[in-house]
């Protein structure tokens, strides 16, 4: 009887020294992590603002390749909710929400030093008020660096058992953000290292448009003079088909870029057209989009994947390419353009500024997590107005509207949410062209928008 006495006084004291020591214990928990990315802080802000890549980066997608994500709640910026469930039991079910975003993406320019990003955490690991804050610190003696550091914390209240769950909080909470930080470096590698801050891009709903296309390429090295010498040449092949074909040109010309290489130029010259269908080789046929071209014959026929090459294969005047688009003659194709939404930006100056406008709006696009295909849907841009000159001097820049077609994005970029205008030839005259002697991309400092 004396030694269940004593066991059951032993069992008292470890439940008081037990209670005593929950007590004791702190009421909440902290753990972080740093990391020192090479990316402009813009960047790292805009992927961190937005739910839509974290299944790329998150630790999570390791543990089970077959969890689920489901998307919620506004696109970008605080009350974007993202919520995961899985079979297995590390990863569970459970919810982020961005909380507050601090400052506002459009304060996020070169000048700012510091920005913070709360995500609040629903999951079934113990305690209350669960959050991640992420810290963002601009570095390098060029402000081409960014620390990123990223925190848990925990409020445990009362409950002595989630108090006891502390001492576990450099298990699931700091692995987790140890390995998602580093999934989350690889992530931003591969975003193009640009500076977009002054971009302004909407997401517009384009319609289906036929257009009569032609394909070329220049050298590089020939500068504006052989994209506007190559850009006519097509334009005139365009316009005389169109006559033969008994319809009119509708609209400015298109250029689709195919590659923008460091020697070579390849794209194709398009123009709308005011007819859906065409009598070609004494049929009508009725016009089409582009399709993805078929890789396999063209390995038989022996030509490339390149997009610009159309004239793989039988060139019989009523036919269609690989691409699926109708051939008018040896040189002019006509499809179905556009249809579907796209990232537009707006570039005020000479043509050699819009390749730098793509390498803006790709960065974005990547960044906001907005899924694009540059194989099959590639960038084009439309001279929407252009250049007056009066003699030698520039009156008037020419307007280049820039578009990325999109496979998966919201219905409005951040900025067209916030009513934030694109730059108009009227607005922009502190705007100036850029260099004229080369088709290479101008300096950051005077080619956005």
């Amino acid at each position: 009887m004396m030694r269940v006495l004593e066991f059951i006084v032993a069992l008292i004291i470890v439940a008081v020294v037990a209670v005593v020591v929950g007590f004791v214990l702190p009421g909440s928990g902290h753990v972080d992590r740093s990391l020192v990315v090479g990316k402009d802080m813009r960047q790292v802000y805009d992927v961190l603002n937005n739910f839509r890549r974290f299944p790329e980066y998150s630790v999570q997608r390791e543990y089970d390749r077959n969890i689920k994500f489901d998307f919620s709640g506004k696109a970008y910026g605080p009350g974007a909710e993202l919520s995961w469930s899985s079979d297995d039991v590390k990863v569970g079910t459970g919810k982020l929400t961005i909380a507050s975003a601090d400052p506002s993406f459009d304060k996020i320019d070169t000048t700012a030093k510091k920005a913070s990003i709360v995500w609040n955490l629903d999951n079934d690991w113990r305690g209350n008020d669960k959050h991640f804050t992420l810290d963002l610190e601009r570095q390098g003696s060029r402000g081409q660096l960014t620390k990123i550091t990223w925190s848990y914390d925990v409020d445990y209240g009362m409950n002595l058992i989630n108090r006891y769950s502390s001492l576990y909080i450099h298990g699931d909470p700091d692995a987790f953000i140890q390995f998602t930080l580093n999934n989350l470096q690889n992530v931003l590698a591969a975003v193009q290292n640009v500076d977009y801050t002054k971009l302004i891009p909407y997401i517009e709903q384009t319609q289906p448009t036929p257009v009569l296309l032609v394909s070329t390429s220049i050298e590089r090295k020939g500068g504006l003079e052989a994209l506007n010498d190559a850009t006519d040449k097509a334009i005139g092949e365009i316009q005389a088909a169109a006559k033969k074909l008994g319809v009119t040109t509708t609209g400015p010309r298109i250029i689709y870029t195919t590659n923008y290489g460091d020697q070579t130029y390849t794209f194709d010259v398009a123009m709308p057209i005011s007819a859906t269908s065409l009598n070609v080789g004494g049929q009508t046929v009725e016009l089409t989009a582009a399709k993805s071209p078929d890789l396999s014959a063209a390995a038989t026929s022996g030509s490339s994947a390149d997009a610009s090459s159309s004239n793989a294969g039988d060139n019989t005047p009523g036919g269609h390419d690989r691409f699926g688009r109708l051939i008018v003659d040896n040189d002019v194709r006509a499809f179905l353009a556009f249809g579907g939404p796209a990232l537009k930006a707006v570039w005020n100056g000479t043509a050699a500024g819009v390749p730098q406008t793509r390498d803006q709006l790709k960065a974005y696009a990547q960044t906001h997590g907005y899924k694009f295909d540059e194989v099959v849907n590639r960038f084009y841009d439309i001279e929407a107005k252009p250049e007056v000159k009066q003699g030698d001097e520039v009156k008037q820049y020419a307007e280049f509207d820039v578009y990325l077609p999109l496979s998966w994005a919201p219905e409005q970029t951040p900025e067209q949410e916030a009513g934030i205008k694109p730059p108009s030839l009227d607005e922009s005259g502190d705007q100036a062209p850029a260099s004229s002697s080369s088709a290479a991309a101008p300096a950051a400092a005077s080619s956005t928008n």
